[in-house]
């Protein structure tokens, strides 16, 4: 494996510049990996410089995209297979996301489908993006299930740090994402990895083979 370490801005300032290189009408962003390798704090980190080059963005969080909990829990509320599966509505989220943003699209997002905690719509507005404008989803497991992105970035913790950084009450998720790993293989698909078991200092990963 080949990497090269760089700064969390000069991280930010490499894939704002990936997006803004990417043709089409708009850009359909994702920043995937496990909560805790921070995908929803680099998400957040991208918008004002992709604004500031004049891509009007919307950031949606793959957590406003649950299933409603009579399926989500329908075998508990520590189910590694269920969140694997079964938690995220994938379906809503490539048909209020991305589909909106693919060529002939109508440019007009849902930033939220589902408010888990009320377990029911939030009832938001669309966002209408103008052309240039940008979708940032960040969130877990969104390679592998069909979603139609123009880049993906992959935040990897190998598997000691992810053990390691995962709080108590979601360690239960840990076998999800080894199923993950061996079944869809996310470095691998990834348009740009990121090794972020150190958050100051990430590094991005060049070449899968030394």
């Amino acid at each position: 494996m080949r990497v090269r370490p760089v700064s969390p801005d000069v991280l930010t300032a490499e894939i704002v510049q990936r997006v803004d290189a990417l043709g089409g009408r708009w850009a359909r962003v994702a920043i995937d990996g496990a909560p805790a390798a921070g995908t929803a704090e680099l998400a957040d980190r991208l918008v004002d410089p992709l604004r500031e080059r004049g891509r009007e963005t919307a950031r949606v969080r793959a957590t406003d995209y649950l299933r409603p909990a009579s399926v989500r829990l329908e075998h508990g509320h520590r189910d590694p297979d269920s969140y694997y599966l079964s938690w995220f509505d994938t379906a809503g989220l490539s048909r209020e996301v991305l589909k909106p943003l693919a060529e002939g699209g109508t440019g007009r997002v849902l930033p939220a489908l589902w408010d888990a905690e009320a377990d029911r719509s939030p009832r938001l507005e669309r966002v209408a993006l103008p052309e240039r404008g940008a979708a940032v989803v960040d969130g877990p497991l969104l390679q592998g299930a069909g979603l139609d992105f123009d880049l993906v970035v992959h935040l990897w913790l190998p598997d000691a740090a992810l053990h390691r950084k995962t709080p108590d009450e979601q360690r239960w998720t840990l076998p999800a994402f080894e199923r993950y790993a061996a079944e869809v293989d996310p470095l691998a698909l990834a348009d740009l990895v990121v090794r972020v078991d150190h958050p100051d200092r990430p590094a991005i990963i060049e070449s899968l083979h030394a």
